[in-house]
């Protein structure tokens, strides 16, 4: 019952609307001033990743992959994270892609989280996971409204056709 609702509900639509705009901002505001100011550096937040006991001890692999990865490839970090977050705002407010956004933006938001870091990220998380799970109803009043229908019918046309399937 309540994913219908959330997936089909013009109510939830608009519901959901709010949150993505919200979260979107979160993520546009948090981006923006890196990308537009002295230049963005992660390396520092990478070397207080690789320094936190608890990052060490809770979760080895992902220390591993901040010391012997991210961090000797900091610049790419940093470009990679300032856009992400621009992207994955934009995605958010103007409706376009709305599901690959929120799933970006997760991904990020958990990343920080592994890293050690709190601030608003487990509310974004919490907020985000009722975009991604409600769909394609979460862009409805967006974007997605004209881009999905056009990826599914110009784009992947025949793709999912019955007459396409292969015969095992």
């Amino acid at each position: 019952m309540f994913m219908d609702f959330i997936r089909n509900n013009k109510i939830a639509a608009g519901i959901l609307t709010i949150l993505r705009v919200y979260i979107g901002w979160q993520w546009l505001t948090s981006g923006w001033g890196k990308v537009t100011g002295e230049g963005f550096d992660a390396s520092g937040y990478l070397n207080g990743v690789v320094n936190n006991e608890a990052v060490i001890e809770q979760y080895p692999t992902y220390h591993a992959f901040i010391e012997n990865f991210a961090l000797p490839n900091a610049g790419l970090f940093s470009i990679m994270v300032a856009w992400g977050e621009v992207l994955v705002g934009l995605g958010l407010i103007v409706g376009i892609l709305t599901t690959a956004a929120a799933f970006f933006g997760l991904t990020m938001n958990f990343a920080f989280m592994f890293a050690g870091t709190i601030s608003s990220n487990p509310w974004m998380i919490l907020l985000t996971v009722f975009i991604l799970v409600a769909g394609y109803n979460s862009g409805k009043f967006g974007g997605d409204r004209w881009v999905i229908p056009y990826i599914r019918t110009v784009i992947f046309k025949d793709k999912f056709t019955p007459s396409n399937k292969q015969i095992a």
